[in-house]
């Protein structure tokens, strides 16, 4: 892949869900940097519905140490929910077909085989374990916002990203963490009326890991767009 010359569409093309970070550490004025360009992302009536935490050593290695706990629980599916559906109730083509790709071509390429529930659940925890990353960062909504904002918030998130990868850095956006924000309100002391977003690891990205590799298809524009004349 040719890396386009303009800086804000290399930024956007090159950037991808790292799932191997180096433990380089990531300097706080960078951390702040990005926030603060990001915090340029557009909002209904200048709402800026976003507030961030940033976590990092022992707090991190804390926090991962609890979501392991809570992930590898035999009770978990009946003690940890979701607060809010972010996947469909109903797949259907062609979001269920892109979503089946995506989960075999990775565990194709670790050399995972259906069925193996032992190690789906093992690259699964990388997650938790905020894949190496040494920054962890943590989105949450006031309860009182509606979709507008959430809407509002997907901007401030890919604003993050790209201004990341204008200075070097990878990110792994992830709603895996959803399942778990009692685990994650203890330990950043959530008052009642945020609400978890997402969470996001943040860091170099370790370009020999094998899994860093994956490459996801994108559809051509002639697919998705329609030019109305």
């Amino acid at each position: 892949m040719t890396t386009p010359a303009n800086p804000v569409d290399a930024a956007l093309i090159t950037r991808r869900s790292i799932r191997a970070f180096l433990p380089t550490p990531v300097p706080r004025a960078e951390i702040e940097a990005i926030l603060e360009a990001a915090g340029r992302a557009p909002s209904g009536t200048n709402t800026q519905p976003w507030k961030v935490y940033v976590v990092t050593g022992e707090s991190l290695a804390g926090l991962s140490r609890d979501l392991l706990a809570a992930y590898d629980d035999p009770q978990r599916d009946a003690l940890y929910h979701e607060e809010y559906p972010y996947y469909p109730q109903r797949w259907v083509s062609p979001y269920l077909d892109r979503r089946r790709k995506i989960g075999w071509d990775l565990y194709g390429l670790l050399g995972i085989e259906k069925g193996d529930k032992a190690r789906m659940h093992q690259q699964h925890a990388q997650n938790y374990r905020f894949f190496g990353a040494p920054v962890g960062l943590f989105f949450t909504i006031d309860r009182v916002l509606e979709r507008g904002s959430w809407l509002d918030y997907g901007m401030f998130l890919q604003s993050i990203m790209t201004a990341a990868r204008g200075r070097g850095l990878d990110t792994c956006p992830q709603a895996a963490f959803t399942q778990f924000h009692r685990v994650i309100g203890e330990h950043l002391k959530l008052d009642e009326n945020e609400q978890l977003v997402c969470g996001m690891s943040l860091g170099y990205a370790d370009e020999h890991a094998l899994v860093n590799t994956l490459r996801t298809e994108r559809e051509p524009v002639e697919r998705f767009v329609r030019f109305i004349e």
